[in-house]
């Protein structure tokens, strides 16, 4: 017993709880809103704004950490996660939607801003992207579970919406319960930092994760809404759709996070990046329903070389600053993401197709940036220069004469 009371099996079951209750408000919310709301491109774009600004005050996660361990906070916001997803079909209007929705995803970004900190602190350097990996792939099975779900209450048992809001939260509720009395508290090898603070040195993390925040958030609230309003998905098959996405990630996650060390964060960046502008561009023309299915599950596939990002932290950061960072980061994350969705929302109405475009533009930007990641980052090479590079080869070649 003692052997499963380890502090990476702690992980693997909150990346297992987080999938449950966030995968069935999100499989559920396109459909729910429309149908139980009329929401239009108007109101969901809104609505994401909303769900963002708990992600943009990730930073009061270090004043948190002042009066909670992370371990205790991270399982905190897992309870409040649940209880806003078991929430959601209870109220059926537009603030009612836009309230559950601020409650459940202050537990969701709570519980990933402190859940990167412990996962960057527990594993080691050499292996933490594999590890990574290996819990985007239990998430990915979390996700599988509650799809099938979904897909199951909808067209087998014919259960309303809001029962199933009600099963994902609960069941949520019920493995932060169970992690809280069956594990010990865990610490940190090192005295983590607990002030807000933007360190010059990370300058080029901070600018990755912005991007990557502004950009992600075009593809999350907008491409399951394609699927809806354009091309008439039902429930069970964006719950279809979700399936085969989890089914490939528990696949393949853990071999792009050993992908990851032995490619290195800078060309696992770019290939990213390159496969994001192609994606995004595809969107804006997409006229087939299959295709439209097939670049949403390449993203998610994409989407999983963004452990790079973590890594290339991880490796230059000072370890006292893991925690403090990830709250920051959290935050930097997401000042795009509170105004894009509502502007985006307005431009949906006139141009589904430059909404994607856009997005596009902004993997482009990204595509920059990772090129300045060095190929072997540490402290005191965070980011390298080509002009820097092209000097140093000229000195070599010039001691070689």
């Amino acid at each position: 017993m003692q052997s499963l009371r380890r502090p990476e099996i702690l992980l693997y079951l909150m990346a297992a709880a987080v999938p449950i209750a966030f995968g069935v408000w999100q499989a559920l919310l396109n459909n729910f809103t429309i149908e139980a709301a009329n929401f239009t491109g108007v109101e969901i774009g809104i609505l994401q704004s909303l769900r963002e600004i708990p992600g943009f005050l990730a930073f009061a996660v270090v004043f948190l950490l002042l009066i909670l361990r992370e371990q205790t906070l991270a399982l905190l916001s897992l309870l409040i996660m649940g209880l806003g997803t078991a929430l959601t079909g209870y109220f059926p209007t537009e603030i009612g939607l836009y309230c559950t929705t601020v409650l459940m995803s202050l537990g969701f970004h709570y519980y990933e801003t402190v859940n990167q900190s412990l996962s960057l602190q527990i594993f080691a350097k050499q292996e933490a992207a594999h590890k990574m990996g290996k819990m985007v792939a239990v998430g990915s099975a979390a996700s599988l579970v509650a799809f099938s779900a979904v897909w199951f209450f909808i067209e087998i048992m014919h259960l309303e919406m809001k029962t199933i809001y009600v099963i994902g939260g609960v069941i949520t509720m019920m493995i932060a319960c169970f992690c809280w009395f069956f594990f010990p508290q865990f610490t940190g090898k090192v005295e983590q930092n607990k002030k807000i603070k933007l360190h010059k040195r990370y300058w080029l993390y901070y600018a990755l994760v912005f991007m990557g925040g502004a950009r992600r958030q075009i593809f999350v609230v907008f491409s399951g809404f394609l699927m809806v309003e354009k091309f008439g998905f039902s429930v069970s098959e964006i719950a279809l759709m979700f399936l085969a996405n989890g089914l490939l990630n528990i696949f393949f996650a853990p071999k792009i996070g050993k992908l990851i060390g032995k490619w290195g964060e800078k060309r696992t960046l770019t290939i990213e990046y390159v496969g994001l502008i192609l994606v995004f561009s595809a969107y804006a023309f997409v006229t087939s329903p299959a295709i439209a299915v097939f670049l949403y599950i390449v993203d998610h596939l994409l989407f999983s070389m963004a452990i790079a990002q973590k890594t290339y932290f991880q490796k230059i950061a000072d370890p006292k600053d893991i925690a403090q960072t990830a709250g920051v980061a959290f935050s930097i994350n997401h000042c795009a993401a509170i105004v894009l969705p509502a502007l985006y929302g307005l431009l949906w109405l006139s141009s589904p197709a430059l909404v994607f475009l856009t997005g596009a533009a902004m993997a482009g930007i990204s595509l920059v940036l990772a090129r300045m990641v060095p190929r072997q980052p540490r402290p005191g090479l965070e980011v390298q220069w080509r002009v820097k590079a092209a000097d140093a080869n000229a000195a070599k070649m010039t001691d070689n004469l």
